[in-house]
């Protein structure tokens, strides 16, 4: 009776590991099963947030003006562009940390001249919103004018100053063209198509195909691409984080608080002149890129504006913009 109640006891008892050790397993199988379909399910939802095509609304305007969506070869245009633009990280980001700085000065002139703010982003299709900008066919500055139309429009260009690095001084004269472009063509559109290609290029293209609606004309591949960057670069940063971009206020580059003093008398040497006023050379070619020598002659009544770092309102801005939650004091 012993030996069959024991041979029956370890009987129940292998039954039991035995049934452990499937249960153990099955839960194991579904518990590897269930992360690959996770890890499968993470990847879809990556691809799909970073390697989507980029969103572009049923409805766009650029400058108050509808852009004709509903035509096949002007959305494809517009996509191409929102392709290209929204998948080059290193230059978008670059772009947001500038933008409260260049904007800060561009905007207040566009609304002085009664343009629509939209066209603030001709500057960053230009130059990216460098300042510094040279490109090989000797366009200069923020707005990228040539030597001959900055001059027909004020800027003065010789050996010794080039007001096309002047921010505020281009942004009045690029005012100044386009507002003589959209009263010849019609449209800020077109304008920006005059910006790029030129006025007299684009009258013949007019008057070749009787057509005034950018939309409608067939221009060169450069200016289509142009204007169509234009309004991608318009979406992609009045909405960055739809596109994937984000970068906090406290990370761009700020509105530099600056002090201006007029000059109407030749500086022989810039270096002296900016330690005179407790400055250095190289801060004050930083913040004036229009001056290209180490003088500034002055000729009749001319008068030049110099900027300079205003002290009291930098301690106030080191404040504002500075790395306390790192421990740390900002600078610049």
């Amino acid at each position: 009776m012993g030996n069959r109640l024991g041979s029956a006891t370890r009987y129940i008892i292998g039954i039991a590991s035995v049934s452990v050790v499937l249960l153990a397993g099955i839960l194991a199988w579904r518990s590897v099963t269930f992360a690959m379909v996770n890890a499968e399910e993470d990847s879809a939802a990556v691809c799909y947030r970073h390697f989507s095509q980029p969103y572009v609304p049923d409805a766009v305007e650029l400058a108050g003006e509808r852009v004709p969506l509903e035509c096949i070869d002007v959305r494809e245009a517009l996509e191409w562009e929102m392709c290209v633009i929204a998948n080059w990280h290193s230059q978008v980001l670059l772009i947001l940390k500038r933008a409260p700085r260049y904007f800060g000065v561009i905007e207040p002139i566009l609304r002085a001249y009664d343009i629509p703010e939209d066209m603030k982003y001709l500057a960053v299709v230009e130059s990216n919103l460098f300042d510094r900008a040279y490109s090989p066919s000797h366009a200069a500055g923020i707005w990228q004018f040539l030597e001959g139309t900055a001059r027909e429009y004020g800027l003065e260009v010789n050996e010794d100053v080039d007001e096309r690095y002047n921010v505020r001084l281009s942004t009045h004269a690029a005012c100044r063209y386009l507002k003589d472009s959209r009263e010849q063509f019609g449209s800020w559109a077109m304008a920006a198509s005059a910006y790029n290609m030129g006025r007299s290029a684009l009258q013949k293209q007019v008057e070749r195909q009787g057509e005034r609606s950018f939309y409608n004309l067939l221009v060169g591949v450069e200016t289509s691409r142009y204007v169509y960057r234009l309004i991608a670069f318009k979406l992609i940063l009045e909405n960055p984080a739809r596109y994937g971009f984000y970068v906090d206020s406290e990370d761009c580059f700020p509105m530099l608080p600056v002090k201006q003093v007029e000059v109407d008398s030749t500086i022989e040497n810039l270096a002296e002149f900016a330690k005179s006023m407790g400055a250095n050379y190289k801060t004050l070619k930083w913040l004036n890129p229009w001056l290209r020598t180490n003088s500034l002659p002055v000729k009749g009544d001319k008068k030049y504006m110099l900027e300079f770092v205003d002290t009291l309102n930098r301690r106030k801005e080191i404040k504002r913009v500075g790395g306390d939650k790192h421990g740390e004091k900002g600078r610049w």
